[in-house]
């Protein structure tokens, strides 16, 4: 289709529609995402955790995007992109009302079960959504669709955080002799509990929604896409050892790792370096979350413009750089200075998900679906990086020292945007 023909010149104008409701997705997932952010904070009061154990929360998240992205790809593949949106929606809304037998029964265990059951959903939705909106055009326009596609996702974050913030934490932090005089009153028990159902109607209300949407999903009509129809011409089948010959692929998921474990490192524990470096109450602290998430969501719609003019893995880089020098920065001056540059890296980190994804994909042709499935499965980075990260801070008794975690992927993630996404299979191949 040429660009004359395309919306906003990158979007198909006879697949609008479709375009739209998979677009929607990336906001529904954001929600969740971000929200998990305010639950690490909750459950540190209500469940009384450690920051390494807090952790956890991002670790049993992100292993649902890993064990199931692969079984998603399968699926997609098997059926088509519609069928395995509407069941990662179904799926996800299944684990968001999960919470509420978890909160009845007061079992971290259990929470960390549903929040699994609820990233299992969500890596179908990545899975399928990604690579659709990669594929349902030209690939000239990829990274800017896919752009354009991912900064309503950043608007979801923000809600996920305001919702969070306004109806998970209370505002209530008590010091050590309040609370020690509570368990003596025989008070505190009943106070963990309040603080743990809080967070019961907000996915309940989620739930209800994926529901909502998985119906608009079922009864809209799906295109073809670029990769399906390949498919339909040739009957490849895809394999890993293919995709092995392109070195831009394989070194895209691990930049991918790199990205979802630093954003993951940097949103878990914004609220914590907020409070220890400026000792900022729970809801200010959270307000800041919000703002960065703000200006995360501008990024990425700049970056969308920018990239007419400008090669979208030259800037991917150059954000990259300004990244490893504001991560520095927080290390080395924490404080009010370190906060606002961890709130100024959600800016130039907003573009590196979609970009690296789609600079990975590039001419993998029937490999596509196979190659985006293992990309979603870098996410778990996400998994792998805050508990390392929250045991750092521990040991060291530093959330400064701890951000060492995402200087490190910034600096991968620009080595591969400046040299490893450049497509050498002709050369691997000979």
């Amino acid at each position: 289709m040429s660009k004359n023909q395309d919306l906003l010149g990158f979007i198909p104008r006879g697949n609008v529609i479709s375009f739209s409701l998979v677009t929607m997705l990336f906001l529904i997932w954001g929600i969740p995402n971000n929200m998990n952010d305010v639950l690490i904070k909750q459950f540190m009061k209500s469940f009384e955790l450690s920051r390494f154990q807090a952790g956890l929360i991002q670790s049993a998240f992100y292993m649902g995007y890993f064990l199931l992205a692969i079984p998603s790809g399968w699926i997609i593949r098997r059926y088509s992109y519609k069928v395995g949106l509407i069941v990662g929606l179904l799926l996800f809304a299944a684990g968001c009302l999960l919470f509420w037998p978890a909160a009845i029964v007061g079992q971290y265990g259990f929470f960390l079960c549903a929040l699994f059951v609820i990233a299992s959903g969500l890596a179908f939705l990545e899975t399928g959504a990604n690579i659709f909106i990669v594929e349902m055009g030209s690939q000239e326009t990829a990274e800017r669709r896919l752009n354009f596609s991912q900064a309503f996702n950043p608007i979801g974050a923000v809600l996920g955080v305001v919702v969070g913030s306004v109806f998970i934490l209370s505002g209530i932090e008590h010091d050590e002799a309040k609370i020690a005089a509570m368990k003596l009153a025989g008070e505190y028990d009943a106070y963990l509990k309040d603080e743990t159902m809080r967070v019961v109607t907000p996915y309940l209300i989620l739930g209800g929604f994926g529901i909502i949407w998985s119906i608009f999903l079922g009864m809209s009509k799906f295109p073809k896409s670029r990769d399906e129809v390949k498919e339909d011409e040739h009957q490849h089948k895809s394999s890993v050892k293919e995709l092995l010959r392109f070195p831009h692929f394989y070194k895209g998921v691990l930049s991918q790792f790199f990205y979802c474990g630093a954003q993951t490192c940097t949103w878990s524990f914004f609220i914590t370096y907020v409070q220890d470096y400026t000792g900022q109450p729970e809801k200010t602290a959270a307000n800041f979350l919000t703002g960065t998430l703000v200006a995360f969501g501008i990024g990425r719609f700049s970056a969308t413009y920018i990239m007419k003019f400008v090669d979208p893995g030259k800037l991917m880089a150059l954000y990259g750089i300004i990244n490893v020098a504001l991560v520095a920065v927080a290390i080395f001056i924490p404080g009010s200075i370190g906060v606002w540059a961890i709130f100024f890296t959600s800016f130039f980190m907003s573009l590196m998900y979609p970009t690296n994804f789609a600079l990975s994909m590039r001419d993998l042709g029937h490999n596509a679906k196979l190659g985006g499935s293992i990309m979603v499965m870098a996410i778990v980075g996400g998994a792998v990086l805050p508990p390392i990260m929250g045991l750092i801070a521990e040991k060291a008794a530093s959330m400064a020292i701890a951000m060492v975690v995402p200087l490190v992927g910034y600096l991968y993630i620009t080595y591969y945007a400046a040299y490893g996404s450049k497509n050498n299979t002709e050369r691997i191949a000979a």
